[in-house]
């Protein structure tokens, strides 16, 4: 069909050499050869690209393999994580237990590890040197670098409780006395040290005794012990026991927001009156005093999936962690006036930020405004580029006419001096064509069919100069028989 279908196009252009004609190859047989040195190609290029595919193919399959069974194996794995809390007499204790266990129950992947510390000090220490990677702290605690806060998890206030025949009014009237504080590395132990800097008191103006709360009591309960300070919750059982079984009283600590200056994380609060006793109400009166906020931290290089899912069962399953620890109702998201001086962690935040706006959601009029430049932009390009091309279309199509009409010239030259006219009308065209292309005022596919015109008339006028030549011939050879009969008839 290829062939047939060019000579009923043009068929001018393939029309057969007269006789007489050298054995030049025809235009017709130059394609034919043409296609069939493609199609050997074309085969031998399929065959080299079916050996390549075959090992690109098992390759694929076997890290297909590997990828699905490593896939498979992460869906099983079960992850631990150590949690520092405090003592197992105190708070921080049994809240991690809590957690512990109703993150296990939403998700069995997630194992938690509770351990007992001495508070938030070493809570702290321990997540820097990597022994814990989740740690519950005061959020009045030095920061390491490698902590992150996932949530606020309830209030404490700072207590001081003083006894009745100690006269202890204020913070100030603690000198001279003995104080029963919690151990070091606690969170308690770091605050009582800094209210007592704050309020002017050295370590050499009174006597302190450290331990557990059940030290603390028995010193307290026998006189040898004139105030316990502790950082507790409000409504804390062990101080309601505390203040109904011995004659003791809470002390104000009203310079919170002084304190605050120095350690922005403080707040000021209230113990309400009667918060302790009822009847006589103890307190008194609404006392004041200092709020920080225990905190759930953990490591910054833990996993980001396995945080957000812990945060999201905090606060999604909080009734079941209410039901192991009631102070589990007050677990909230770390607000920057009330926080450590540290960042949440990227888990934590991205389910913070789960029913925000995503970035195409939130900036869609600019993303849309943007599009719509930037489509009539393109628009605009391939406009130009159509153009461009269609003018180098239109130069190359000029020169394919010009050479039709020096084809349809070398056909009906009759004289050698025509031919050789022609043929440098035809060198001279193909020069501005080379010139063209390089100035791409014609393109390559433009090119490539000029050039199949070009030789095309080449051969044509060759042709013809050779019928010339061999009529030349003929014609001369006439001429001496006419002459050699003409002789013999004289």
């Amino acid at each position: 069909m290829g062939p047939k279908s060019i000579g009923q196009t043009g068929n001018w252009l393939l029309a057969p050499p007269q006789s007489g004609a050298s054995n030049f190859p025809s235009p017709i047989f130059i394609f034919i050869e043409n296609t069939f040195d493609f199609a050997i190609i074309d085969r031998v290029s399929t065959s080299m690209q079916n050996k390549f595919l075959l090992p690109v193919a098992l390759v694929s399959v076997v890290l297909i393999g590997v990828f699905g069974g490593t896939l498979h194996q992460d869906k099983q794995r079960v992850y631990e994580l150590t949690m520092a809390t405090g003592t197992k007499t105190g708070y921080y204790y049994p809240f991690g237990q809590g957690i512990a266990e109703v993150v296990m129950q939403q998700n069995p992947r997630l194992r938690i590890k509770v351990v007992e510390t001495q508070g938030s000090d070493e809570n702290m220490r321990r997540l820097e040197a990597n022994e814990a990677q989740l740690a519950i702290v005061q959020n009045d605690t030095a920061a390491v670098p490698q902590a992150r806060v996932i949530a606020s998890l309830f209030k404490e206030v700072f207590h001081l409780i003083v006894s009745e025949q100690s006269g202890i009014e204020s913070v100030s009237d603690l000198k001279g006395k003995h104080i029963a504080l919690m151990a070091q590395g606690s969170g308690s132990y770091s605050s009582f040290w800094f209210v007592s800097k704050h309020y002017g008191l050295k370590a050499s103006d009174f006597q302190y005794t450290a331990g557990s709360w059940t030290e603390a009591t028995n010193l307290f309960a026998s006189g040898e012990a004139d105030a316990i300070f502790r950082v507790l919750p409000l409504g804390n059982d062990l101080v309601r026991d505390l203040l109904q079984n011995t004659p003791g009283k809470l002390v104000p600590i009203d310079q919170a927001a002084a304190m605050k200056i120095k350690l922005p994380y403080l707040q000021a609060d209230l113990i309400p009156k009667g918060t302790y006793k009822a009847a006589p109400a103890v307190p008194d009166v609404d006392l004041p005093t200092v709020e920080v906020q225990a905190t759930l931290l953990v490591r910054k290089d833990v996993d980001p999936v396995i945080v957000k899912e812990i945060t999201r069962i905090l606060f999604e399953h909080r009734r079941n962690l209410v039901a192991a620890n009631s102070l589990a109702a007050m677990i909230s998201q770390p607000s920057k006036s009330g926080g450590l001086a540290l960042p949440v962690h990227e888990g934590a935040q991205a389910y913070y930020d789960r029913e925000k706006p995503n970035f195409i959601a939130a900036n869609s009029n600019v993303i849309g405004l943007s599009f719509s430049f930037v489509t009539l932009f393109v628009s605009w390009l391939l406009q130009l580029r159509a153009r461009f091309l269609q003018q180098q279309k239109n130069r190359a199509d000029k020169f394919n006419l010009i050479i039709l009409n020096l084809i349809q010239r070398s056909r009906q030259a009759e004289t050698f001096e025509e031919i050789d006219r022609l043929q440098e009308e035809l060198f001279e065209i193909f020069k501005q064509v080379i010139v063209d292309l390089d100035e791409e005022r014609i393109d390559a596919d433009s090119f490539h069919s000029f050039t199949f015109t070009w030789e095309t008339a080449l051969k044509i006028t060759a042709e013809r100069e050779k019928v010339l030549r061999n009529w030349s011939l003929a014609s001369h050879d006439l001429k001496a028989d006419f002459t050699d009969v003409k002789k013999m008839e004289e």
